[in-house]
């Protein structure tokens, strides 16, 4: 069983905001969609498109706020992002239009977005090189701790039903994040970093660094899988009962928890983590091979396929998060991690924005094909991740660590 606590000092310190607001978050996201519907009033589809324009703003705004972090320092930047997104959340309270409901989005995609930058500009100034794949680790490990113990809290509203239960949702998630910058202000201070002002967004114009990230956003076509490709499968596809929907997404909340810092002890430098990233894409293919097996007409074919794909799902996801934050990190330049975090951090989005429609047409329209074709996709970018890495280490002309060239992935 590997130690679940990080070690004392800004490690903790960093998981201890982590966890403040995912257990927010946690029941925001399992009751979010009923309390739009049913107490705001706005019908699904605008919904989602209000949703759609909002991370996508989100996105956007990652980049110069990242940047922000790095040119004003990150702990600041990061407790008034945290102060920003409890606002955000706690504007839906009185949010009854869809005109409000797309500018309290709005605001919570960006700070959110821009929170997530500053926290790994923040990590990288209090962290040792060596060590921040592991801390991202135990990071990981909390979100899904707070996130299932705030989904258990959702889950007693959504049984509830009542309006007073769904508001008190999303006053506690505001409440978390107010939290969560109190927790930030204990952390040592990090230096700003002066900027080159004929070198602003220099981000936008590293092509090498954008292939990685663009590659990167081809595996994270995983996320909506668990969430939305997975039970649509499930639901038209197979014989499993509704409820595995359920068990599947505990079963891999479970498993990063417990085994996500283990699994990232691999990962040590760009050499290691596109080593993890080509073994993630094979699982990867593994599991979309189970899953379109699930279609068989008997129900325990299908629960044991659903099964062992699911395990193999949570380890391919493991081990890309972990090869994926070490390349994040390794390949942006000193001084500008808030930066570069911000705009890798937009490949989320995009799998979020993009991926339910890609999904739904290949899983659901086509089947066991689309499964094969979402695995043969997974795979390449995978194995391309080693030669763009590369690539992105001899661009850096000594703002990289060296060995990241002598590496040869």
């Amino acid at each position: 069983m590997p130690n679940l606590l990080p070690p004392t000092g800004p490690q903790r310190t960093l998981s201890l905001a982590q966890l403040s607001n995912s257990v927010g978050d946690g029941a925001y996201y399992v009751t979010s969609a009923l309390y739009f519907t049913h107490v705001v009033g706005l019908a699904p589809a605008r919904i989602g498109i209000g949703l759609t324009v909002a991370w996508a703003v989100g996105s956007v705004a990652g980049v110069p706020l990242g940047r922000i972090a790095d040119r004003r320092g990150p702990r600041g930047t990061a407790v008034l992002l945290a102060v920003a997104t409890g606002v955000a959340v706690a504007s839906f309270l009185v949010v009854r239009d869809f005109a409000l409901f797309l500018a309290a989005a709005c605001l919570y995609a960006t700070a959110q977005s821009g929170l997530a930058a500053a926290r790994q500009a923040l990590l990288a100034g209090l962290v040792a090189k060596e060590e921040r794949t592991g801390a991202l680790a135990h990071l990981q490990s909390t979100l899904n701790a707070g996130l299932a113990v705030g989904a258990a809290l959702g889950g007693l509203a959504l049984s509830a039903g009542t309006t007073a239960a769904y508001l008190a949702v999303f006053a506690v998630d505001a409440a978390s994040f107010l939290l969560c910058a109190l927790v930030l202000l204990r952390l040592p201070a990090v230096a700003a970093v002066p900027g080159d002002r004929r070198a602003k967004l220099a981000v936008l114009r590293d092509r090498p660094y954008a292939v990685v990230a663009l590659l990167n956003t081809v595996l994270l076509l995983r996320m909506p899988l668990l969430s939305l490709g997975l039970p649509l499968w499930i639901t038209e596809r197979t014989e499993a009962p509704e409820w595995l929907v359920s068990a599947l997404f505990v079963l891999n909340t479970g498993a990063v928890m417990l085994f996500q810092v283990r699994t990232a002890r691999s990962v040590n430098g760009i050499s290691t983590a596109a080593r993890a990233l080509r073994r993630s894409g094979a699982l990867m293919v593994l599991t979309c091979a189970a899953f379109a097996v699930s279609a068989a007409d008997s129900p325990w074919v299908a629960v044991t396929a659903l099964a062992v794909g699911s395990v193999l799902l949570v380890a391919a996801e493991m081990l890309h998060s972990a090869g994926s934050w070490q390349l994040s990190f390794d390949l942006a330049p000193a001084g500008r991690i808030g930066e570069y975090q911000g705009f890798f951090g937009t490949g989320v989005t995009v799998a979020r924005t993009l991926g339910p429609l890609l999904l739904t047409g290949l899983l659901v329209g086509w089947g066991t094909a689309g499964w094969l074709l979402l695995g043969a996709m997974v795979l390449a970018a995978s194995y391309a991740l080693g030669p763009a890495a590369r690539w992105a280490a001899g661009t850096r002309q000594g703002s990289a660590p060296a060995t990241c060239v002598a590496a040869g992935v």
